[in-house]
């Protein structure tokens, strides 16, 4: 198994107007390409699992391969360990994987084989809108933030 490794990249601008930077995990594939170790919290468009090229000196990706993993945002105004050990132990039966905990935002992957409805009424019996919202990561186009990608089509096509 290759060593982890990580790289930066962009992940918009905050209200200043100045850019964020995400750090990632991954893995450097035979090709030179990277593979997400973990799901980002801030960067739409990519989960676990999917490889990403990204240009010398760049910040930006190309995403080359989904995996089929949703990336789940989950952020709390308070601490957010009350509501991990909640929302954790249930999404795992599902296969999912908290990627990151931090005292505010929550990262889990999830295979979209589990099904949107049963995911989703884990996400919203436990976030209440208030203290905690969710959102997913790499289902939306990222301009809009509205129109479905429907990259999942093909994943849970019946052979």
């Amino acid at each position: 198994m290759s060593a982890l490794h990580v790289i930066e990249l962009f992940a918009g601008t905050n209200p200043d107007g100045e850019a964020v930077i995400e750090q990632l995990q991954v893995r450097i594939n035979e090709d030179n390409n990277y593979q997400l170790v973990r799901s980002p919290a801030f960067i739409h468009g990519i989960a676990c699992g999917d490889t990403i090229a990204v240009e010398e000196g760049q910040k930006r990706f190309k995403l080359l391969k989904h995996s089929g993993n949703l990336a789940i945002r989950v952020f709390c105004r308070g601490d957010s360990a009350a509501l991990a050990d909640q929302l954790t132990p249930r999404l795992e039966k599902l296969g999912g994987a908290l990627d990151t905990e931090t005292p505010h935002i929550l990262v889990y992957s999830i295979h979209v084989s589990c099904g949107f409805t049963a995911i989703e009424k884990i996400l919203n019996s436990a976030c209440d809108g208030a203290k905690s919202v969710w959102y997913y990561g790499n289902i939306y186009d990222s301009d809009d933030g509205r129109t479905p990608l429907n990259w999942w089509l093909d994943i849970l096509k019946p052979e």
